[in-house]
Order: C-alpha cells, then sequence, then structure tokens
C-alpha cells in the first residue's frame, strides 16, 4: 500500500507539473510543431517506477555525505548512544561483536552499532529500501568494493560505497540466484569511518615492528603432514602471513582438518590470522584427496557452452576449500592458451581467446568470492604464449605492450574491474617492456603496467621464488629485494625454510639502508590486512566434514551440465 501510495503521489506530481507548463509550450512552439504530429507518450507505470527508485537511490546517498539515513533523526559517527535512547527509549535487543554493540530497535526496523557509546553504525530495514534492487544500484552507480557473507542460514552480497572520506554506505542483499538475479534489497548500513574496522588499521600497523611487518609479506611452505618445530617457528618467530599447501601435506580429510587446526592454534596468538592458500584449479592441478571427487580441467569447462557452469565450478572449489578451513585459492588461471607448445598452461586455461577466458575465469572468480574464499588470479602479465615450462627455466615472450593489450592483458583489465583482490606476477621475460628483469622483479610491469595504468589497487603476489626460472639466475635475497621494490605485497616462498629466514634478512637489511622505504612496507602490509578483513579471516577452523555431502554436490553439478 506504501508503495503504492509513493507512485501515485509522483504521478500526481507529474501531471501537476505538466498541466502548468503545457500553455506555456503551445505558446512558444506552435509554430515550429507540425499539425499532425503525435502528443507524447503517457509515461507507463514502470517507467515512473524507475524513475522513483532513482530518485529515492540519490536521496540516500545525498543524505549518506552528511551521516544520515532516511527518516532517522540521528547522525553516524556524531550522536550519542544517550540521545539515542533518550528519544527512542531503552531496549533489550543487544548484540556484542569484536567491533561494538549492535542495539536493535524492532519497531522502528532500525539497528544501532554503537562503540565508546557513540553511533558509529545506522542500519535501517525499513521497507522503503525494498524497493531498490541489484540492478537499480549497478545502473546508478557501480559500487566501490563488493564483498560476500555467507553463514548457515544467510548468503549475500554487500554493494560498498565510498561516499567520502567521514562515510561508507552498504547496500546488504541476498545473493543472486538461478530463481532470483535481481534481488531487492535487505537493508542498508552507513557506517562512520570512526568504525574501528577502517580507522584503526593504520594504529595497529605502526604497532608493529618491521620484522612483524615483512612477516605479513611472506607467504611460505611447509614440509610434512603436521607441524614441525621448524615450521612453528614460521609462525612464532617470523609471524609469516600465509601459508600454502601442496599435495604432499595433505593426505586424508581427518589430517588436513588437522592440520589446519594445528596452524591456526600455533597463530591464536597472533594479531592477524593466516592466509591458507592452495592451488585447486580441477583438472590436474589439485592438491586435495582422491576422497574428494575431482573437477574437469579448465580446457573442458571453456569448452562446454555454458559460462554458468565456470560460475559452478568456482561455487565448488569455494566449497572444497572452506569445508577444510582454507582462504584462499591460488585460481582462476586467465592466461589465453595461444601456444599450443605451451608446457605449463594447456588446458590449465580456459581456452585460446580473450573472450573465452574472460567470461568463463571471472565466473570462476565469482563462484570463489561467493564461497567467502580469496581469488588470485594468475599469471599475470599472460604466460600462454611461452613454450618454456618457468619452474625449470625463465620463459620470455617477445611481445610489445601494445601486442599484449590486445590479448594477454584483455582478462586481467576485466578482472580488476569485476573487483578483483589479488593478482599473481608470472616469472617470465618481457624484453620489449622490461629486458632487465623478469616481470615478477619488474617495476615497469608491477607499478607502471599493472598498478599505474591498469589502476590494481588489490594485493600482488609473486609466483614461487624458488622456482628455477628465478634461482637459475638470481638468489633467493636479490629476487626478494627486487620483487618488493617493484612493487610486490607478498613474496611466495613455497620451499625451504632457509629461504623464509634470509628473505626476511635482506628486506630487513634493504629498509634499514634506504634501499625500500618503510613507508612502502606500510603499504603492502595495510593492502594485506585489508584483504583479510574482508573476508573475515579468523582464527577459527571447520570440527568435521561431510565428504559424502560434497561429493554428491559436485556429482549434481556435473551431472546438470552434462545432461
Amino acid at each position: 500500500m506504501k508503495r503504492k501510495l509513493f507512485l501515485l503521489i509522483l504521478c500526481l506530481l507529474a501531471c501537476f507539473m505538466f498541466v502548468l507548463h503545457f500553455p506555456k509550450r503551445i505558446n512558444t512552439e506552435e509554430n515550429k510543431t507540425p499539425a499532425n504530429t503525435n502528443p507524447a507518450k503517457k509515461p507507463s507505470i514502470e517507467e515512473v517506477e524507475k524513475i522513483s527508485v532513482n530518485t529515492f537511490i540519490q536521496n540516500v546517498f545525498s543524505l549518506s555525505n552528511s551521516g544520515k539515513v532516511i527518516d532517522i533523526p540521528f547522525i553516524a559517527g556524531q550522536t550519542t548512544f544517550n540521545e539515542a535512547t533518550e528519544l527512542w527509549g531503552k531496549t533489550n535487543k543487544q548484540t556484542n561483536t569484536a567491533v561494538g554493540e549492535y542495539i536493535e530497535f524492532p519497531d522502528k526496523d532500525i539497528v544501532l552499532g554503537v562503540k565508546d557509546s557513540i553511533v558509529y553504525d545506522i542500519r535501517s530495514y525499513q521497507n522503503e529500501f525494498k524497493l531498490v534492487h541489484l540492478n537499480d544500484l549497478k545502473e546508478y552507480r557501480q559500487p566501490d568494493e563488493v564483498k560476500y557473507y555467507k553463514d548457515e542460514t544467510t548468503h549475500q552480497i554487500i554493494l560498498i560505497y565510498n561516499v567520502n572520506t567521514n562515510y561508507q554506505l552498504k547496500w546488504i542483499l541476498p545473493y543472486p540466484s538461478d530463481e532470483n538475479a535481481n534481488p531487492k534489497v535487505d537493508h542498508i548500513s552507513l557506517v562512520a569511518q570512526s568504525d574501528p574496522d577502517i580507522q584503526n588499521l593504520d594504529q595497529k600497523i605502526s604497532q608493529l615492528s618491521l620484522e612483524e611487518k615483512i612477516g605479513q609479506m611472506l607467504f611460505a611452505g611447509i614440509t610434512k603432514t603436521g607441524l614441525t618445530e621448524t615450521d612453528k617457528k614460521l609462525i612464532d618467530q617470523y609471524k609469516v602471513g600465509g601459508i600454502i599447501f601442496f599435495k604432499e601435506n595433505l593426505q586424508s580429510s581427518n589430517q588436513i582438518l588437522h592440520l589446519l587446526k594445528e596452524i591456526k592454534q600455533a597463530n591464536k596468538e597472533n594479531v592477524f590470522p593466516l592466509l591458507l592458500g592452495i592451488d585447486e584449479e580441477g583438472g590436474r592441478i589439485s592438491r586435495l584427496p582422491k576422497e574428494i571427487q575431482s573437477l574437469p580441467s579448465s580446457l573442458e569447462v571453456g569448452n562446454s557452452n555454458h559460462v554458468s557452469f565456470a560460475y559452478d565450478i568456482g561455487r565448488i572449489l569455494g566449497k572444497e576449500l572452506s569445508a577444510f578451513g582454507f582462504n584462499l585459492d591460488f585460481a582462476p588461471v586467465l592466461d589465453i592458451n595461444s601456444n599450443p607448445n605451451n608446457p605449463v598452461i594447456g588446458d590449465r586455461s580456459f581456452g585460446n581467446t580473450a573472450e573465452v577466458v574472460s567470461s568463463y575465469g571471472l565466473e570462476t572468480m565469482k563462484g570463489l568470492h561467493s564461497e567467502n574464499i580469496i581469488s588470485v588470479i594468475k599469471h599475470f602479465p599472460g604466460h600462454g604464449d611461452t613454450d618454456v615450462d618457468s619452474h625449470l627455466a625463465l620463459p620470455m615472450i617477445d611481445k610489445t605492450k601494445t601486442q599484449l593489450e590486445q590479448l594477454e592483458l584483455i582478462p586481467f583489465k576485466q578482472a580488476i574491474s569485476q573487483n578483483a583482490d589479488a593478482v599473481m606476477i608470472a616469472h617470465i621475460l618481457l624484453p620489449e617492456i622490461d629486458s632487465s628483469y623478469p616481470a615478477s622483479m619488474s617495476k615497469k610491469v608491477i607499478t607502471d603496467l599493472l598498478r599505474n595504468e591498469m589502476q590494481f589497487d588489490g594485493v600482488v603476489i609473486t609466483d614461487d621464488l624458488t622456482m628455477k626460472a628465478i634461482t637459475n639466475t638470481y638468489s633467493i635475497e636479490e629476487a626478494a629485494v627486487q620483487s618488493v621494490k617493484a612493487g610486490s605485497d607478498i613474496l611466495l616462498i613455497a620451499h625451504d625454510f632457509k629461504h623464509v629466514e634470509r628473505t626476511i634478512q635482506a628486506l630487513l637489511k634493504a629498509v634499514e639502508a634506504g634501499e625500500i622505504s618503510e613507508e612502502q612496507i606500510n603499504a603492502s602490509v595495510k593492502r594485506i590486512i585489508q584483504l583479510k578483513e574482508k573476508y573475515d579471516l579468523n582464527h577459527s577452523n571447520p570440527e568435521n566434514i561431510n565428504i559424502e555431502e560434497l561429493n554428491q554436490t559436485i556429482t549434481n553439478i556435473l551431472n546438470k551440465y552434462q545432461s
């Protein structure tokens, strides 16, 4: 009823304005308009509704600039909780969280987030917001960031808009599904930048020692199926930011659950949770044990002619990893398999055209995100046109930047435009761009091309620095320092504890010598921590896993596209 009344008022107002304007229009334009011209078409209800929804969205954004929400007499970041209760009365509906208390006012359809007695978050569930759909928001303005939330009962997409330096506006909707591809808004959240998750990040970083900051920039490998004393040193002493796992670390479901629980327990006293990553692409690149049903290769997915298959594959990969407690997947591969002699990519690519790799790769990335798994797109700026395996030697692609822009860079550009969180840099030499260093150590590739020209502000991670493409020519110390100088945020050192120790010492010396500024280290650490907080990483771990149920989900998806 409220919606119909809202639309009726708008229609009447439009008619009134038309009547006032009509005589003037006749007098001023009667000599210009042919007698047989058809009168203006009356706008449909749908058109009027569209205008009204856009006007409503515009009003919400306009008010948010000053910390206000429609029909709410409070200002986020300024109103005290006492002022709120004096006006609305006290309520016992209260939830405590890590970032503050949330107080519910059911008769108002409002929840207030309170920190240090200040209302910093205003959440409105009022019915007016349910007139707005996902497509309405994206047509009005593309979000600055997209997050996803999922638990046993809820699956949401969160569109985040940085209104100004003081406020962030979030629109929370059910996650789009086949049955409801354009869901309506569930509620909004207007957050003052005094939100501790936002304002205190720089303070958190300032409290870290230089050694701890450098530790966050390292993604290390372990040696066994359980933690050794050396592995524990990576966590306890060096406080590495992430752990990568290989097939030799993962033997069975119960063993994996125990290993990840052991790792998280060892890291529990550290300030930041660990990134727990794995190369799980489907096809021949799989680290999970054989009791998990295998998935098709990316090439098979790309040849299916069903781009929705790629999304479902990403979703399955996400379900598998989250079920064990992993939070990051080094996938999907966005390399275009343009060289049939490529020994390392092949069927790991979705195809040999930019169009196929872009569309199927991005859907896989989105599928992973839907299960709250961080996706690392790889191998920038494109490993598809090589005939050398970078595990064994340094490949070379003799293409200009213009030629790369016409093929290899296209999937990465599109992924960046769709909120890619992390990019892996390949060990390939591009002499037309940088004849001195491979891409993973090249400022011209990482900072100039990826950061500045392609506007990527997420996390940059190297491919494994212990691969022979690097170690055949450089020491681990030289490679690590040069890679950070070039703009890398995370150094992947998948093998050998001594390499990690030597890297840390080399980076410390480089900062102390002024070769690398601590401001650059801080910027990298900030991006890493923001990524961890975006995906709500924590120290908790699943207690068990239902392999039969997981395999049945995989079977159902595969059957859907094989029938």
